[in-house]
């Protein structure tokens, strides 16, 4: 797919660079844990990987919230930039680069591809009339606003009319070549739906864009023409090229694409699917850099089945969500619950009984259990038993030996709900097992070899189901490995680097004379929260 990385075995991934006209909220967390799982996962498959993402901070809606806060955009930039730097550590997103699009090396790329594209003829001076939506920076057809002239997408505003002078960027000569890209590459656009969508409103005819806006000092000046500043698209799109410069580089695009690019998959929510599939790979053709492999766009999230809004009164503040139950908690639920892709719902009281059921009983009573047995009749070490000798038809071995394979499917398809329900599969058969099979009668029975088998297959079965969820619950896992005798921190890559996903021999790793630790719950039930 149009690969030109010098490194071979590499993974860059985006997160939208996300505006900072407010402070960050569920729908960018969610997108941005989604991003974190996707970058723990190629790393366990061995490879290389860059996770971008960052901050938008340009533009009209910029300058008009940093005048309603008494701040200039500088300093509202800075702060709300660093109100998603602290979420995402609350989180444990791992990211590699933070891109800002105020920073000066930024500059610097968008200048040089500004002049690729105009030495194209792919930019144009003409006149921009229309109704035009601040929130969306983007302006609109009388067709597609609300009655009262209200953006959908912000109906609390009214769009204002605009008649100036803007450059444009010639997107309808890419007509033809877009929907050949679509068609030679089908997973360009993913999932399904979304890709639709696109090739509905190309086949409809593109218009060309403005890329510029007049009286508006915050953002960069066209070359060449100060009284223009750039629309924040333009702008924008290109952090993720900026944002692949090493600190020491100078930033020419020579250099930002030398190791990583074209990006592999760029992750958004569906809202900016237009810009991302349609607009960005043309201004990519233009300037004749190569195109990223695959845009997902995802679904939008509800609360209660209502859109959340200020009005409504019913916003999920990511902060307090993860300070009242914990980052594994939030991912967990997140993408598990709800198939990546479609739309989604949080209900608090699901929330609960969710993490009840799968984290802390099916998956933390199972492991506490079978380690208190493990104490009792073992001694506190691996039971002896070599996994190779067990038959092949074991119930839990039969799962465990084709599971690495099934997950790894549904990661690379980002098909995360499907990763957690096949890992659910052997949790679940290792609780009916160990009731089946009772060790503790065999104990009494004097059955010794059979009480240590029953308990290394479930306890290698635990392993491997944290092993399998590391990329969603990273704290967890590391938990479940450091109570098994293993000293590995899943947030800390160095010291698990070793632990390459293998897909068919992944069951039977469970090793030697470690010694357990003492058993404790890995994951605390959560409380209902009191009724006012």
């Amino acid at each position: 797919m149009n690969d030109t990385r010098t490194q071979p075995n590499t993974f860059a991934l985006t997160t939208p660079l996300y505006y900072v006209n407010g402070l960050p909220h569920i729908g960018s967390a969610y997108t941005t844990i989604a991003a974190d799982a996707i970058a723990r996962f190629q790393k366990l498959r061995g490879r290389s990987v860059l996770l971008i993402t960052g901050t938008d901070e340009h533009g009209q809606k910029i300058q008009r919230s940093a005048i309603d806060a008494g701040r200039s955009p500088q300093e509202r930039c800075d702060e709300i930039a660093g109100k998603f730097q602290d979420l995402w550590q609350q989180l444990g997103i791992q990211y590699d680069r933070f891109s800002r699009t105020t920073a000066p090396r930024h500059e610097a790329i968008v200048k040089e591809f500004f002049g690729r594209v105009w030495d194209r003829g792919d930019i144009y001076l003409g006149q921009q009339t229309g109704w035009y939506c601040v929130a969306c920076e983007e302006f609109k057809e009388k067709r597609d606003l609300l009655e009262g002239g209200q953006c959908p997408l912000h109906p609390n505003q009214t769009a204002e009319w605009r008649d100036e002078r803007n450059y444009f960027f010639a997107l309808s000569k890419y007509q033809e070549r877009l929907e050949d890209l679509y068609q030679k590459q089908p997973d360009f656009i993913q999932p399904e739906i979304r890709r639709n969508e696109v090739l509905s409103f190309v086949k409809g005819g593109l218009q060309d864009f403005s890329i510029s806006r007049v009286n508006l000092d915050w953002g960069f000046p066209v070359p060449g023409d100060p009284d223009h500043t750039l629309y924040v698209w333009f702008d924008a799109l290109l952090g993720y090229v900026t944002a692949l410069l090493d600190s020491t580089d100078e930033p020419t695009l020579e250099n930002a694409i030398a190791r990583w690019w074209p990006i592999n998959l760029h992750l958004i929510g569906k809202d900016i699917l237009r810009f991302h599939a349609v607009y960005w790979p043309a201004m990519l053709m233009s300037a004749d850099l190569p195109l990223p492999d695959r845009v997902f766009g995802h679904g939008f999230l509800t609360k209660n089945g209502q859109k959340m809004s200020k009005t409504l009164g019913n916003i999920v503040d990511p902060v307090e969500l993860v300070e009242k139950y914990g980052s594994d908690a939030v991912r967990y639920y997140f993408l598990k619950e709800i198939e990546f892709g479609k739309d989604g719902d949080f209900n608090e009281t699901r929330f609960i009984n969710i993490l009840n059921a799968d984290l802390a009983n099916d998956l933390g009573n199972l492991l506490n259990r079978t380690l208190k047995m493990a104490q009792k009749y073992c001694g506190g070490k691996v039971p002896k038993v070599n996994p190779e000798e067990l038959e092949c038809e074991h119930p839990l071995k039969t799962i465990g030996l084709c599971l690495g394979e099934r997950v790894a499917a549904a990661y690379e398809s980002l098909a995360f709900h499907q990763a957690c329900e096949e890992t659910l599969i052997l949790v679940r058969s290792c609780n009916k097992f160990l009731d089946d099979r009772a060790p503790w009668t065999l104990y009494k029975k004097g059955e010794q070899q059979a009480v240590e088998e029953v308990l290394y297959v479930v306890l290698e079965s635990v392993r491997l189901a944290a092993y399998l969820l590391c990329a969603i619950v990273p704290g967890l896992s590391t938990a479940i490995y450091q109570q098994l005798g293993f000293e590995i921190d899943f947030d800390d890559p160095s010291t698990w680097k070793d632990l390459s996903f293998d897909l068919h021999g992944s069951w039977g790793k469970l090793d030697g004379d470690r010694t357990f630790s003492k058993p404790s719950p890995v994951f605390a039930r959560l409380e209902m929260p009191e009724t006012p």
